[in-house]
């Protein structure tokens, strides 16, 4: 269970990583095998199976019915060996107002996602990156099914569609993620913590250190440890877990140094 709980944490890491250094680039369909698709225009093709007969008709229901509400296009094309490739923007009429969900098997990521332009307003590159990179991994489709994985990432689309501002991060905190902001801030409480020892006689903090080391311990705690919580839940309680080890990591550290000077040498 340990070894799985690390798998989940090193693949939140490089989640972030590469929302950091890279772009998310549509899907290039460069086959074109219209004899694939059904002779009937339904908005999920499921060539690789990952979808229950149940659960598919009622997919299907749900993305008619939120097209005819909301003018946006949602469509779910999954495969394994073989794909139509271009064949699916004729099929489909792909256009500004479509995203579509292509579930490969074949990768490490079962998802990618094609977007049209309008979309983008509302949910930007990265938003795509992070939730391609949560609900498509290895473990969580090991973890869940590749069914549930699109269902999942399906929903946090339509979510984010029907609010007023869209989303510019994935909503909701896993707990590996969390734990990533949780190390962050504590490594930020113990960088303000050593830079606030006093150096000077009879100085309590040395706040000048403390203000001149500030973009690091800021960036940690601030940008990295505050920011991706806030920004994904109103939940107080991983906001305060944080708060409070920023705050131990930088009483540990301010207090080491006078515990060692305070302690008497041995002769």
């Amino acid at each position: 269970m340990q070894k799985g709980f690390f798998k989940k944490l090193l693949v939140s890491f490089g989640a972030c990583l590469i929302i950091v250094t890279t772009w998310f680039a549509s899907p290039a369909w460069a086959v074109n095998n219209p004899e694939l698709l059904p002779d009937y225009v339904t908005p999920v093709v499921d060539l690789a199976n990952y979808l229950p007969s149940l659960q598919e008709e009622s997919l299907v229901q749900e993305l008619e019915e939120f097209e005819a509400e909301t003018g946006w296009k949602m469509r779910v094309l999954t495969q394994y060996d073989q794909t139509p490739g271009r064949a699916v923007i004729k099929y489909w009429g792909l256009d500004d107002k479509t995203i579509l969900l292509v579930a490969d098997g074949k990768g490490g990521n079962i998802l990618a996602f094609s977007i049209g332009d309008e979309v983008y307003e509302l949910m930007p590159r990265t938003f795509w990156i992070e939730l391609q990179t949560r609900f498509g991994n290895m473990f969580y489709v090991q973890d869940h099914g590749e069914n549930i994985a699109i269902i999942k990432a399906l929903d946090v689309v339509k979510g984010c569609l029907l609010a007023d501002n869209g989303c510019n991060v994935v909503p909701g905190l896993p707990r590996e993620q969390w734990i990533l902001t949780l190390i962050s801030s504590l490594v930020g409480g113990v960088i303000f913590g050593f830079a606030g020892v006093p150096r000077k006689e009879n100085q309590v903090f040395a706040w000048q250190w403390a203000l001149i080391m500030s973009p690091l311990w800021g960036i940690l705690f601030l940008a990295f440890g505050i920011g991706p919580v806030v920004s994904r839940t109103a939940d107080w309680l991983p906001l305060f877990r944080n708060v409070l080890g920023f705050t131990l990591g930088a009483l540990v550290a301010y207090l080491t140094p006078t515990f060692a000077r305070s302690t008497p040498s041995e002769t």
